[in-house]
């Protein structure tokens, strides 16, 4: 830890922002008619230094989200990670499969069958199952990466027959909206090819994760059947690179 300078009012404002989100998570659940258990918190750590992780990590966060390959193994070592999950979360260019295959708990970004084959290859060869989310690209945006939703089944039934790999639900990020309404409405979509996917029964397909809403809109989310929330600035303040 000697080699950060840590700033002890963001250390003690991550402590607080932990604590508010996780209680608000909790009631959002309630209010949406599930268990308070049933929603669970990400982490989001992208550029944020390990004693701030650290510090949420004691304060009961068990789940964290990486958006890079190489930044996610450059700080994992310095991370109290003992019954804490990791998940990749950005985008996974397929010649970094083979770096992080066995490094994370989820890669939640899973945005083509390529993808999905080279997890496959690289699964395999190491003799794993590796968990996966299928990434959709609700807002069908030319920027972003995911699977187009009317694509979407077909992708997941040939992905169903690849050994090495597990899908356990779904992941999305919607477009920039102007309020929580028109969040809502891609959150919406989302849930609904998640139930009608559920209800094909595909083999080596199990719809159980629901991996939607950040930091500006996951209270919308959570309304709409979403069981992961990413949350990151909200909780450690805005992005600093180190």
């Amino acid at each position: 830890m000697g080699k950060y300078i840590i700033d002890e009012e963001r250390l003690k404002a991550v402590g607080e922002n932990y604590r508010r989100i996780s209680d608000e998570v909790r009631e959002l659940a309630v209010k949406a008619g599930r268990s308070e258990g049933d929603v669970r918190l990400m982490c989001v750590t992208k550029t944020v230094e390990p004693p701030y992780i650290n510090e949420a990590l004691r304060l009961g966060a068990d789940l964290i989200g990486e958006n890079r390959v190489q930044e996610f193994l450059g700080k994992k070592d310095e991370l109290e990670l003992s019954d804490v999950q990791a998940h990749l979360i950005g985008h996974l260019q397929t010649n970094k499969v083979r770096q992080i295959v066995g490094e994370v708990d989820m890669i939640e970004s899973v945005s083509s069958f390529k993808l999905a084959k080279e997890i496959s290859r690289v699964s395999s060869a190491r003799g794993i199952v590796t968990d996966c989310l299928a990434e959709v690209n609700i807002g069908r945006e030319e920027s972003k990466s995911g699977i187009m939703p009317e694509e979407l089944f077909e992708t997941l039934a040939m992905i169903s027959e690849l050994p090495g790999i597990r899908i356990r639900g779904l992941m999305a990020i919607p477009p920039i909206c102007g309020d929580m309404d028109e969040a809502r409405r891609y959150f919406a979509a989302v849930r609904q090819y998640f139930i009608d996917i559920k209800d094909k029964k595909l083999d080596n397909i199990n719809m159980e994760l629901l991996s939607m809403g950040m930091s500006a809109d996951y209270p919308a989310a959570i309304a709409e059947g979403s069981n992961i929330v990413r949350v990151g600035s909200a909780i450690f303040g805005a992005r600093r690179y180190y």
